[in-house]
Formats: C-alpha cells, sequence, structure tokens
C-alpha cells in the first residue's frame, strides 16, 4: 500500500463545496493508499487575518501574529475532517506542532529544524486519514508556534512525506500543472510533463509562484517525487523529479524550460561608494545582519576621476524600508554620498538546463527584449538561468517575447486557471 501525501492550497479549499470536493477527492485516494493531507487556510484568509492584525495593531507582536495566523489553517483543517467523516471515512486533524513540526524560534518566517511525525503514523497505523494544518510549526527552543512564511504549507507537505518516506507528495493548485509561463500572461503557455529539482527550483528562485523555493529544495535534498496538479480536474500535472530526462522516456531535453518573472523585488543604488577594498563587505553584512536577502547585484566601473563606484542589487520589496534603514546608519562609515530606490521594476528570466549545451541563447533572448521595446537595466546568469530586471511595465511584454522567441507557445490553449489565485 502506496503513501501519498496531498497539500491543497488556499484556492481548492476556498469555500464549502471546495471542501467537500476536496473530501471527495482524498476519499477516492485513499481506496489502496494510506493518505496525509496538508491544508492552506481557506481563500485569502491569511490576507484578512493580516489587515485584522494591522487595524489593531500597526506593529503587531510576532509571537501574537503568528498565533492569529495559524487559526486560518487549523479552520481549515477541521472542516476537511468533518466533510471526510461525512463521507464515512475517518480522519485525524493536527496542528503543525502535533504532527511534529520542530522549527527555529523566528516568527513569521522560521525554517524547518525536524520532523517527528509520530502522532501521524500512528493515525495512518490506525487506517485513518491525517489533516495537517500547513504553513505552521513549534519552535524547539521557546516551544512558541512558529509560521514558516508563504508558501510555507509546500514545504510542510513536502517535510512531512520526507519524514514519513512517502512514495510521492501531491501539491494541487488551480492550475493542471507547471507551465513554461504564467497563463496569466501568456495564454498559450505550454504544461511542462516533467522537470528538474534544479529547474524547478530556479523557476521558484525567479518569481513562478507554483511552487515554493523551501520546498523544492527539501524534495532534492530526499530525492522525492512532486506531483503538481489541479484540485478541480483529474488531468496528470507536472512532475518534478531529479532527472527527467533519462528516467526512461522518450523526452528531449528541451532548451528552455519556462519563462517566469517577479513583480515582488525592488532595486537598491548606494552611490558614489569609495573604491577600497571590504567597503562591499560592509555594505552586505549590514543587510545581512538585518536578515535581508539579496538576489541581483551590480556594480559599476570606479570611476578613475573620483575614485568611487556605484553598486546596485535586487531584494523583496517588503524588505526595502529595512535596507534603506540598515544602510543610512553605516552612510557615515563607509562614506557613499545617497542610495537610490526604485519598486517600480520586475525580475523576467529564462529557466532550461539544455542552454548549458546550446550557444546563442543569451543572443535570442535580448534580441526578442530588444525587438519588445524592452530596456534592460540589470543582468544576472547561472549555468541553468538568464535574469534580468526591466522596468515594471515591460514585464508583460518581456515574458511574451521571450516566450515566443523560444517557441515555447503550445498549437492551442492548453492554460486553464481554475481558482484564479494561482496557489
Amino acid at each position: 500500500m502506496a503513501l501519498v501525501v496531498q497539500k491543497y492550497g488556499g484556492s481548492s479549499v476556498a469555500d464549502a463545496s471546495c471542501i467537500k470536493r476536496v473530501a471527495q477527492r482524498i476519499v477516492a485516494t485513499k481506496k489502496g493508499n494510506d493518505v496525509v493531507v496538508i491544508v492552506s487556510a481557506m481563500g485569502d484568509t491569511t490576507d484578512e487575518l493580516l489587515d485584522l492584525a494591522e487595524q489593531v495593531s500597526p506593529l503587531p507582536p510576532a509571537r501574537e501574529l503568528d498565533m492569529l495566523l495559524t487559526s486560518g489553517e487549523r479552520i481549515s483543517m477541521a472542516l476537511l475532517a468533518m466533510a471526510i467523516a461525512n463521507l464515512g471515512h475517518e480522519a485525524r486533524s493536527f496542528t503543525g506542532s502535533q504532527a511534529g513540526v520542530i522549527t527555529d524560534s523566528t516568527h513569521g518566517k522560521a525554517r524547518i529544524i525536524d520532523v517527528t511525525p509520530s502522532r501521524i503514523r500512528e493515525a495512518i497505523d490506525q487506517g485513518h486519514i491525517a489533516i495537517v494544518a500547513g504553513f505552521q510549526g513549534v519552535s524547539q527552543d521557546t516551544k512558541d508556534i512558529t509560521t514558516l512564511g508563504r508558501g510555507g504549507s509546500d514545504t510542510t507537505a513536502v517535510a512531512l512525506a520526507a519524514a514519513l518516506e512517502a512514495d510521492v507528495c501531491e501539491i494541487y493548485t488551480d492550475v493542471d500543472g507547471v507551465f513554461t509561463a504564467d497563463p496569466r500572461i501568456v495564454p498559450a503557455a505550454r504544461k511542462i510533463p516533467k522537470i528538474s529539482y534544479d529547474e524547478m527550483m530556479e523557476m521558484a528562485a525567479c518569481g513562478a509562484k507554483i511552487l515554493h523555493l523551501r520546498c523544492v529544495e527539501y524534495a532534492r535534498r530526499f530525492n522525492l517525487p512532486i506531483h503538481v496538479r489541479s484540485s478541480f480536474s483529474t488531468k496528470e500535472g507536472t512532475w518534478v523529479v531529479a532527472d527527467p530526462y533519462n528516467e526512461g522516456t522518450e523526452m528531449e531535453q528541451p532548451i528552455i524550460s519556462g519563462v517566469a518573472h517577479d513583480r515582488s523585488e525592488a532595486k537598491i543604488t548606494v552611490v558614489g561608494v569609495p573604491d577600497k577594498v571590504g567597503e562591499a563587505a560592509t555594505i552586505f553584512k549590514t543587510l545581512a545582519d538585518a536578515e535581508i536577502n539579496i538576489d541581483m547585484i551590480v556594480q559599476n566601473v570606479s570611476a578613475a576621476a573620483t575614485g568611487r563606484t556605484d553598486i546596485s542589487f535586487t531584494l523583496p520589496t517588503a524588505d526595502s524600508q529595512t535596507a534603506l534603514a540598515a544602510l543610512k546608519k553605516i552612510q557615515p562609515q563607509i562614506g557613499f554620498e545617497s542610495l537610490l530606490f526604485d519598486d517600480q521594476i520586475g525580475k523576467v528570466s529564462l529557466v532550461g538546463a539544455g542552454m548549458r549545451s546550446h550557444p546563442g541563447v543569451t543572443a535570442t533572448f535580448f534580441a526578442a527584449l530588444a525587438d519588445a521595446g524592452v530596456n534592460i537595466e540589470m543582468i544576472s546568469t547561472s549555468e541553468i538561468r538568464i535574469s534580468v530586471v526591466v522596468g515594471q511595465d515591460g514585464v508583460d511584454a518581456a515574458v511574451a517575447a521571450a516566450h515566443r522567441a523560444f517557441d515555447l507557445d503550445a498549437d492551442q490553449v492548453e492554460a486553464v486557471v481554475y481558482g484564479g489565485t494561482g496557489r
């Protein structure tokens, strides 16, 4: 008997009728399988709770905010267990802490340290369906409830699946799988049958919201196959595996797997940094101490006349004010001239393992953007990715142009967004 771990996003359990439909799918899966289910909060519940907290307090204590936000998943898990019971099956619901999800003590974006799913295993052994609240755990040190940040339910699902040695982790969303681009921007986007962990990690890091980056990292570490599919249809989805091109299939490795985009980043430029050893290290250590993740970095050539240079970098828009405040504190120490801030940018990325062996990918990409009238502000590359920063009003045109340039358009429209949120 196989063990299947399923995760359902907010759009899949958005209301009572959705919860009933999900319960029927779970019960159908239970025939011949053991099933563990991870659920997100219903619809936009998390955003509504955040809005409510802001109305009460502009700066709510992080511990209490986590306590508030985890209630959304607890509502979902209890209602889903009720719906399953109504279909004649025994279901047991568990919070993240009851499921044994142990985290560090960072509220709002905790990281999983360990998973000890003894109560889940006991429920499975008794023939029950285990329903677990995603997005949450318990701090190893303080024993407080913590949340894992956006996309945390994906990470909960994969971490539990790995700990339980599940056969597969199914991530249910409101589209039929992973597509070559966001179908909301490119209706002709094609569904990708199989994709490697590395390619999926790059797409997630570059803004593809179908899977969370940490979830894919976890799956790769434990070589756990992920099946991304829609809870609104029975179609085969996308398999995320170690080597999709060497598993007995006749699939040829594509040059480009997909085009991802991200509108949630901002750009900061530190103007007039003295061109001396250690100044860049001081800047980025300051940002690291403020727990800010930096994405792309560009440093200009030092001007001979002034001996100064500019350093530009991108970061999540939500962290921009914290970063600016931290940098202003060290301005007297470093002696840079000023800070420039731009939140009207977007990142567009080509991802594909095939580009390693195909020359001309960069030229084709840049030519496509030029033909679309899109100006490039920053460039960053990895072995299987090329990313550019463009003006936010040019993101859609850049994505569509790159998609066409690499012949990724499907012959007929096959991308259907069932729920509307993308998660």
